[in-house]
């Protein structure tokens, strides 16, 4: 639906936000200009749509699959993707970084590589990054049209070159489960393959598959990546680059989440006439902008030092230590304890505790001996309202 300039209402507060995200009188809204790739996919659904598709997917995400991939799947892509850099001596994180999520992400969301070449490799990356652009058109400071056309041509053609190959290896395993031939211990446990099993119940046309699918391997690579650079930059802010505590760096993930969300702010449309908490009053038809920045820095929930980078901040009961990076309600991320891992307590993390995949590659980075290149500064991406790293050199 289009809108020109609505009212807005905006909420700063913790308190107000938390109780913005569990509305469901409130619907998505941040993706609107960026609907090339983000058109009809999950976090964009609302309601039975949004609940039918989450169900099925939400099978991908629990916590024995975490397990494997934090303890098994993720610890090898790390150092293969990290070897050469180190032999090198140097490395760029912002790469770097897109590269390990991406190998996981791909996994996830079931586009194969077959070739398993560099090359092939580098080209599923310079998709993804176009995809990454296409989502965050809301805040591209350049021509938006231009973008969201150079964004199309690049679905199309990783149509062709990705998706397809591994639609059809799928549906001749889907083929041969309903043959006898395999069990389900032997399909793909991805959601290219969640999605093309339920073909029929979800009535998904390929175009939304293709988007579904391509926002799997954006998501999954783009937040957790940007979480890791600006994690190993606090990290380094702070002068504490010790990786032998994981818990300790797995709060640095967490603290960083808090005070720079991958989105500045989440917008929501309001169906229906709305009374926050607060007293409040959201008209239907507002556009709501929920201000993370503000509600995850706000000192009543997070101290008079709020601003300040503090991995062992004392919250009370009920405050998130990532705030609300990752949102609440019907649209909390997916994949929150894939990226951060199990929340933080009082006491000490067991045997089962899961620390994230953030943690696990910043540790893996550190280990390696990275600091930041003296002789080549980072420097932030000047079209990005989001304030991500352009480059970030460092040296091993």
């Amino acid at each position: 639906m289009n809108r020109t300039d609505p009212p807005t209402v905006t909420v700063s507060t913790y308190a107000e936000a938390r109780d913005a995200f569990r509305r469901k009188e409130l619907r998505q809204a941040l993706y609107d200009a960026g609907e090339v790739v983000m058109a009809d996919v999950l976090v964009n659904l609302h309601g039975d749509e949004h609940r039918a598709r989450r169900r099925l997917e939400n099978r991908l995400f629990r916590r024995a699959v975490h397990t494997s991939y934090e303890r098994e799947l993720f610890p090898p892509i790390v150092e293969e993707t990290l070897a050469p850099h180190v032999a090198a001596g140097s490395a760029e994180l912002v790469g770097l970084s897109h590269q390990m999520m991406m190998n996981l992400a791909a996994f996830t969301a079931g586009v194969d590589r077959p070739a398993g070449t560099a090359e092939e490799t580098f080209r599923l990356y310079s998709y993804m990054m176009r995809f990454i652009e296409g989502a965050t058109l809301a805040h591209y400071a350049g021509d938006r049209e231009a973008k969201a056309a150079e964004v199309a041509a690049a679905l199309e053609a990783f149509d062709g070159e990705f998706l397809q190959p591994s639609v059809e290896r799928r549906r001749r395993a889907l083929a041969r489960l309903d043959a006898g031939e395999i069990t389900e211990d032997d399909l793909p446990r991805d959601v290219l393959a969640v999605l093309l099993r339920n073909s029929d119940d979800l009535r998904l046309p390929a175009d939304v598959v293709l988007r579904e699918t391509c926002f799997y391997l954006l998501a999954g690579a783009h937040t957790s990546a940007t979480a890791f650079v600006r994690t190993l930059h606090s990290i380094f802010t702070l002068g504490s680059e010790d990786s032998g505590d994981l818990a300790f760096l797995q709060r640095c993930v967490h603290e960083t989440m808090r005070l720079h969300p991958s989105s500045p702010v989440a917008m929501r449309w309001a169906l229906e006439d709305v009374e926050l908490s607060s007293g409040r009053r959201v008209a239907a038809g507002d556009l709501v902008v929920i201000d993370l920045m503000a509600a995850n820095r706000d000192p009543a929930a997070f101290g008079d030092d709020a601003d300040r980078f503090d991995p062992d901040r004392e919250l009370a009961s009920g405050v998130g230590r990532w705030g609300l990076s990752f949102g609440l309600g019907m649209h909390a991320c997916i994949g929150q304890e894939l990226a951060a891992g199990m929340a933080v307590g009082d006491e000490p993390p067991g045997d089962e505790h899961l620390y994230g995949l953030v943690a696990v590659a910043v540790r893996a980075v550190l280990d390696a001996g990275a600091r930041p290149d003296p002789d080549d500064p980072a420097r932030l991406d000047p079209a990005s309202e989001r304030g991500y790293w352009a480059t970030y050199p460092v040296r091993f």
